[in-house]
């Protein structure tokens, strides 16, 4: 299922606009694209940024592991790219989505799918789909090794973060958090991402926080061929966006989102 939102097209019929999928956070069990939080931090996204969201309502774990998550998140793909002739399911893409600035974005678990999405698409173009970039907010990575902060960290939260990981990929057995999937630092492939551009989201209270740094020097280092950027929020805690998004660091934090998007138009 997928969940569509549109701007007021009264006075701009003719119109196209880049084309967003949106990966909900939930640690890859939680939330769906119809949790009041993601639901109305789209509304204003699509607002004010002029463009259409295809918010994804892949299947979770446990009872649905990794890699159903990653597959239900590409045939999404898919069914957008049906519409690329004009002729696809829903007339609102027919008419007003621009597939040559299409962008893959994503919070937590979301934002680790995001990064898969964009992977993929790398090894796998699909006809008239152009992906321009990827935005990751909060991204869900780990890793065994404790990095940065996560050494000051809580036992208990680094062990929960552990856990839920086991959780939603149970078949990562032997290469557990430094399975590529939640790890992609270990990926021999990540210079073959897909897109041109990139833009990492992370707050200064966040225990992912140095994962989302460490992401962001590898791309730049790694021989990978696109623009990559990184933007912390201080003081702020994980997908602090959703719970508080009318505050300075969350409003900025969206502009900066708007502005990736809209930079080429």
């Amino acid at each position: 299922m997928r969940k569509i939102f549109l701007l007021d097209f009264s006075s701009q019929q003719a119109k196209k606009l880049p084309l967003l999928l949106y990966y909900h956070g939930g640690g890859f069990c939680n939330e769906t694209p119809f949790s009041p939080a993601c639901h109305s931090y789209l509304k204003t996204l699509v607002a004010e940024a002029e463009i259409i969201v295809v918010s994804v309502d892949y299947r979770r774990a446990p009872e649905h592991p990794i890699p159903v998550p990653y597959d239900d998140s590409w045939t999404a793909l898919k069914w957008a790219a049906s519409h690329v002739n004009g002729d696809g399911p829903e007339e609102w893409l027919n008419i007003h989505a621009d597939f040559g600035r299409v962008y893959f974005a994503g919070d937590s678990a979301g934002g680790n799918i995001a990064h898969h999405m964009a992977m993929r698409y790398g090894q796998e173009r699909l006809p008239g789909i152009n992906v321009a970039g990827t935005v990751l907010i909060h991204p869900y990575l780990w890793g065994k090794e404790r990095i940065g902060n996560e050494v000051n960290e809580r036992e208990a939260v680094r062990e929960g973060i552990d856990a839920m990981w086991h959780v939603a990929c149970p078949l990562a057995t032997t290469s557990g958090c430094d399975d590529p999937l939640i790890n992609p630092i270990k990926d021999a492939r990540l210079p073959s991402l897909g897109g041109s551009k990139m833009l990492v989201f992370i707050a200064g209270n966040d225990v992912l926080r140095d994962r989302g740094w460490l992401y962001y020097e590898t791309l730049n280092k790694n021989g990978w061929g696109g623009k990559v950027e990184i933007m912390e929020a201080k003081e702020e805690v994980h997908v602090f966006h959703l719970s508080n998004p009318s505050s300075v660091n969350a409003v900025a934090m969206r502009r900066k989102f708007i502005s990736f998007i809209n930079e080429d138009r």
